[in-house]
């Protein structure tokens, strides 16, 4: 294999399975979100300038704080109320982005009235805890005029991680009932790719995303003790099958496995010490260029609109950054994927499917700027080169459906049988017969986990590991070495019995 497979026509025919029309159409749609974060960055300006420029935050401000000095509760409130008037102002344009568009191009099925609900539930959490998070930064820039920006990011850490470990038991479960794989062959195979790489098999869940989403996809969140890996449900209703489960649920092992979380937290962290450090810089400016002349500078919560414009636009310039270091963790759990469970064409065929909503074949330049995923021809490229440079035994076992399909209605003929001996008969209808000098027998028979296992009525039990190769088929028992067979189509021949 490793000398006739070529990982480019391999990459080829998996994006040929894509017909031109869904491939222009992922390519609109991706386009179009290009062009999203730029309106998406002018309307949250818009919005910032329209609640400055009507005074409203400062006189909340002088009413809360009244004649008693009680900055924490005044930043809490002001900092709440900015997150709802901000949502309001811009439920239009949240409608048109995160509802419309992909009910467009056919990535949702939610009503309407479903995304309303949820939008409305997420605001309230987001208001409570986003109150919080700038009571605790303005008292940081009371304190620390100087270095607040540092301790800033420290603070964004925290947040972060927090919302992380309390996502998966208390917030998610809000919008989506997770429930552990059922019992069947993907739970089985799930829990021993779990036990493989130590990750704890009971942490596996699919959960109904179909509920906001068509989108085919799977997702790792929590940290520590709350981590856990789910499939949408949408998995499974595009029919993956247990190679793609196993490339897919392989993928968020990886990002469990080396603790990707931690890195997003720490790299956060990082990137909100050197936005501060700006938004320090910049705020007097954009203040004035905003018309906030009531509002008494950074430490004022009022003046959360300027600092939320300057934050708009430093996030609008640093994308290729952002999207470059996530696209690094992606790469990597990959990678672990195909290290671990060595499923390049499971891997390939579950990408194959999430085209619909990133185009597969971007420029490497708009790939850097735009994608926060590798594009979809590059990872399939690399599954290739991986399966070119690691080529399974010829003589593993076959594919179950493959084999089956092999097996059924023939005669399994094996060399130099004794005379008298006419080989295995497996029926169709899932009988065999063993013809053979002394008489014969009967039973039941199965081909699963490679093996195909005869079952004699009398109680008896012989099962035949499955093997491929170029000319044909193997079956071997217990340890002895496979041995080559001829299949015969079973009404062609003489039937057993």
């Amino acid at each position: 294999m490793a000398q006739t497979f070529d990982p480019a026509a391999a990459t080829a025919a998996y994006l040929a399975q894509i017909s031109p029309e869904a491939h222009a159409k992922a390519v609109a749609y991706t386009h179009g979100g290009h062009w999203l974060l730029l309106w998406g960055a002018l309307v949250a300006l818009l919005v910032a300038l329209l609640i400055v420029r009507s005074g409203v935050l400062v006189v909340l401000r002088r009413k809360f704080e009244g004649r008693r000095n009680r900055p924490l509760l005044v930043s809490y409130w002001i900092g709440g109320l900015y997150i709802v008037f901000d949502a309001v102002l811009s439920l239009p344009w949240s409608i048109y982005s995160d509802w419309w568009r992909p009910l467009q191009y056919g990535l949702t099925s939610q009503s309407l009235i479903g995304w309303l609900a949820e939008s409305t539930i997420l605001l309230v959490l987001t208001g409570l805890i986003g109150g919080l998070f700038f009571a605790a930064l303005y008292a940081l820039i009371r304190k620390a005029p100087r270095t607040w920006w540092l301790w800033g990011g420290g603070l964004t850490a925290v947040f972060i991680a927090i919302g992380m470990l309390l996502g998966p038991p208390y917030i998610e479960p809000i919008f989506n009932k997770y429930t552990p794989a059922p019992a069947g062959p993907v739970r089985d195979e799930v829990v021993a790719m779990a036990r493989q790489v130590g990750v704890p098999s009971d942490r596996i869940f699919i959960y109904d995303g179909s509920k906001q989403s068509n989108a085919y996809t799977a997702n790792v969140s929590g940290l520590f003790g709350s981590a856990r890996v789910a499939m949408s449900d949408t998995m499974f209703k595009k029919g993956a099958d247990i190679a793609e489960v196993r490339g897919v649920v392989g993928h968020e092992m990886g990002h469990y496995a080396h603790q990707h979380a931690l890195w997003i937290v720490g790299v956060t962290s990082l990137l909100a010490i050197l936005a501060f450090f700006l938004v320090d810089r910049l705020f007097a400016a954009a203040c004035r260029l905003m018309g906030g002349e009531e509002i008494r500078g950074l430490s004022d919560p009022a003046g959360l609109p300027v600092l939320g414009a300057v934050l708009a636009v430093l996030l609008l310039l640093a994308t290729p950054v952002t999207n470059s270091l996530i696209r690094i963790i992606e790469s990597d759990a990959d990678r672990y994927s195909l290290v671990h469970f060595d499923e390049p064409d499971g891997l390939a065929k579950a990408l194959v499917k999430t085209v619909e909503y990133r185009s597969a074949t971007p420029g490497r330049l708009e790939e850097i700027i735009f994608y926060d995923h590798p594009a979809v021809s590059r990872r399939i490229q690399r599954a290739m080169e991986w399966k070119a440079a690691h080529p399974k035994p010829v003589s593993q076992a076959a594919p179950d459906a493959v084999a089956k399909a092999a097996f059924a209605d023939r005669i399994v003929v094996f060399p130099n049988l004794p005379v008298g001996m006419d080989g295995i008969a497996l029926k169709a209808d899932g009988t065999w017969f063993e013809r053979h000098d002394f008489g014969w027998a009967k039973g039941r028979y199965a081909v699963a986990g490679g093996k195909l296992c005869l079952d004699e009525e009398r109680g008896s039990r012989r099962c035949y590991a499955i093997g491929r190769t170029r000319d044909g088929w193997t079956l071997a028992q217990g340890a002895g070495a496979p041995v080559a067979v001829v299949l015969e189509r079973l009404r062609d021949s003489a039937s057993p019995g």
